[in-house]
């Protein structure tokens, strides 16, 4: 079964070249020209079938693609789960770096290659389809952090932590490496599989996220811990360790 995917974008043009392309690797993609339609196609009365990914573009003739982000997570249900690759202007870090903090999977620099996009999408779709194995694989604790990798979910003290599909692949990787420094360029690979790019922040944005979700004090972390200079490290000990900054 091919996988379905909208993708919010105004340049028609654009989106039926890379319907094309991502067609011809089985991958079917419906087309929005703007914010309102798109956010209509995933939940309302004119929603059709939950897309397996969503490729949004930055700029929308209504509304920017960071408010359509900001939206697709306050939706309702399975909706507001959906992965998010955002289209944006080469050379604005900042656009990627709020991007990410409101929800988006990934980011690709407008111009791209159609083979970067294609590689893009299938790692997120990967990732989301990896988790689901015949035997169940144990779950991850340390204290009230339990991380569920099939049912990819993750609780503290029993109440569901939100984080999207790659923030959620990101504490796996350090979990089933606890106690390890990682350096940034080793989770990248370990999740996207290809290193950081120069001056790539990306890291960082999604850790905050993930410790402002599992952390009584993300100001204050004792789960996911900084290491300057190297990287970050996931205690399986956080009820022991000394305040950290």
């Amino acid at each position: 079964m091919s996988s379905q995917l909208l993708m919010i974008e105004d340049d028609t043009r654009l989106a039926e070249m890379v319907g094309e392309y991502l067609g011809q690797s089985g991958l079917h993609v419906t087309h929005r020209a703007d914010g309102k339609s798109g956010l209509a196609q995933l939940q309302g009365p004119e929603a059709g079938p939950l897309p397996d990914l969503v490729i949004l573009d930055l700029m929308l003739p209504d509304m920017d693609g960071l408010e359509v982000c900001r939206r697709i997570r306050s939706l309702q249900g399975p909706a507001a789960q959906v992965p998010v690759l955002m289209l944006t202007a080469k050379g604005d870090p900042m656009d990627r770096i709020i991007g990410l903090e409101l929800g988006a999977d990934d980011y690709l620099p407008k111009p791209f290659e159609p083979r970067e996009l294609l590689a893009r999408i299938r790692a997120i779709l990967r990732r989301r389809t990896d988790g689901g194995t015949p035997a169940a694989t144990p779950a991850l604790r340390f204290g009230s952090l339990e991380i569920d990798r099939d049912a990819r979910t993750v609780t503290v003290g029993g109440q569901v932590a939100d984080l999207t599909s790659y923030q959620f692949d990101l504490l796996v990787t350090l979990a089933e490496r606890a106690g390890r420094v990682l350096t940034r360029d080793q989770i990248m690979e370990a999740v996207r599989g290809r290193e950081l790019e120069a001056f790539d922040r990306s890291i960082d944005v999604h850790m905050g996220r993930i410790r402002a979700a599992i952390e009584a004090d993300a100001k204050n972390p004792r789960r996911i811990l900084t290491v300057r200079g190297v990287g970050y490290s996931l205690s399986d000990r956080p009820q022991d360790l000394p305040e950290v900054a």
